[in-house]
């Protein structure tokens, strides 16, 4: 029996977990932090062996194969150990793929990617077609391949859950786009992080496809560096295309051999440049896999967003609440302050992975009339934005951010939460600081 040991009991940790004890390996799960009741209860029910607040070498550096959560980075000491006795380490996402034969729909990027995965899943299932989403969203990937019930999986895929991939072939891979996101986990090196995110192609053969941003400087200045036999479907505002999709003033147009798929702009459910092109993502998808153009155009026209991406919440004394929290790094609070056509009061910090504020210089400028800072530390946010607006303040909870932007606004503001930072210092996860604006934003 082979042994399979499992780092971090979280979601795909515990996925994994019972995936591996279904399919005949003798599975143990360490966590180096304490695991959360759920998870807890589902391993105890399964008699799978477990252990938290510690790793013991004893019972990891046995193993025939590790798992490691996307969250543990490589250069821990237990991983490191692993490495230098030969074990593999894998991904979750590889592990489980070598038990499916569902067609796999990959979807990564810096930006875009849980959006356009969700609409990827909407208008597939609209289309009568039986689809799981799963991976970096919902349930993880092994868990939903155990249930052995759908025939396409849409999986929204991190850079983390790619790096640990060595045989994992979507059938489909979208990159929506790269801009410099997690440089701590990479050396602070982008290009090993841009390497991170073409991985999604790397296993694919000529029958695939390759779906990509070709107007992202990043993804147009490397998409010729890495080897790439999938068949490239490009997504651009700049030019017609023979092959894959591209807009004008008006249409998206989105050409697959010689099919093509017609809808206005302005009948799109979501607005904003970046919307657009997640809408020509999810479109070209759906005609790769023969959905019906009206189901397409009925499912890009009745969409209705992502929880904690560009979320309104509520209009109190006529000023528009919108959470964001899903905004980890500066190009997506980008895309949230582009979208914003009121004076914004923005809700802004928490745990900073190198940002380059000033590019956010131009927009503050132009539509931010306060900043409240929520954050452990704010000194990198006060010395770019200082200058820029009358009121910048800081605090350390989520029900005083919203009282002070609630103080405020007047009638006809937009109060934005889009933190550009991961949000461990404050709260649990981004969810969790969404969830908490909300609230809050309710209690007013």
């Amino acid at each position: 029996m082979k042994r399979l040991v499992i780092l971090g009991g979280g979601e795909s940790g515990v996925g994994t977990a019972l995936l591996g004890k279904a399919k005949g390996y003798e599975v143990f799960v360490s966590d180096k932090g304490k695991i959360a009741e759920k998870y807890k209860d589902v391993l105890i029910n399964n008699e799978i062996d477990w252990e938290e607040e510690k790793h013991t070498e004893a019972l990891i550096l046995n193993a025939d194969v590790v798992m490691k959560s996307p969250g543990i980075p490589e250069k821990v000491e237990m991983v490191q150990k692993l490495f230098q006795k030969g074990i593999p380490v894998i991904s979750e996402i590889e592990f489980a793929s070598a038990f499916t034969n569902a067609n796999i729909i990959g979807i990564t990027g810096s930006n875009g990617k849980t959006t356009t995965a969700t609409w990827t899943d909407y208008v597939l299932k609209n289309g009568g077609l039986n689809v799981s989403l799963a991976g970096n969203i919902g349930d993880s990937f092994a868990k939903e391949v155990l249930k052995d019930e759908a025939e396409h999986y849409v999986l929204e895929l991190s850079s983390f859950q790619l790096d640990g991939i060595e045989s994992f072939r979507p059938h489909i891979a979208v990159l929506t786009n790269i801009t410099p996101d997690h440089l701590d986990r990479y050396d602070y090196k982008y290009e090993n992080y841009i390497a991170s995110k073409f991985s999604i192609t790397k296993n694919q053969t000529e029958e695939d496809y390759f779906i990509y941003d070709a107007d992202n400087p990043t993804i147009a200045e490397w998409i010729e560096k890495f080897e790439i036999k999938a068949k490239k479907l490009p997504l651009t505002f700049q030019q017609k295309v023979k092959e894959g999709a591209y807009a004008d003033e008006q249409n998206i147009i989105v050409k697959i051999e010689d099919n093509e798929f017609i809808m206005a702009r302005e009948d799109l459910a979501l607005k904003g440049e970046h919307n657009t092109k997640n809408a020509m993502a999810a479109s070209t998808v759906a005609q790769l896999l023969k959905i019906r153009k009206q189901t397409i155009r009925e499912s890009m026209g009745s969409f209705q967003g992502v929880e904690h991406r560009l979320e309104k919440v509520l209009k109190i004394n006529n000023v528009q609440y919108i959470n964001d929290s899903k905004a980890t790094n500066i190009n997506a609070t980008y895309y949230a302050l582009e979208s914003v056509s009121a004076e914004t009061i923005w809700i802004v910090g928490g745990v900073d992975k190198g940002n380059k504020y000033e590019e956010l210089l131009p927009l503050v400028n132009e539509k931010v009339k306060a900043i409240i800072c929520l954050g452990v530390d704010n000194a990198r946010i006060k010395e770019v934005f200082s200058n820029c607006v009358e009121n910048l303040v800081e605090t350390q909870s989520m029900k005083e951010a919203v009282q002070l932007a609630y103080h405020l606004g007047n009638p006809g503001d937009t109060v934005l939460l889009s933190p550009a930072c991961a949000s461990f210092d404050l709260f649990q996860n981004y969810e969790d600081r969404g969830r908490q604006f909300k609230d809050n934003v309710r209690n007013l």
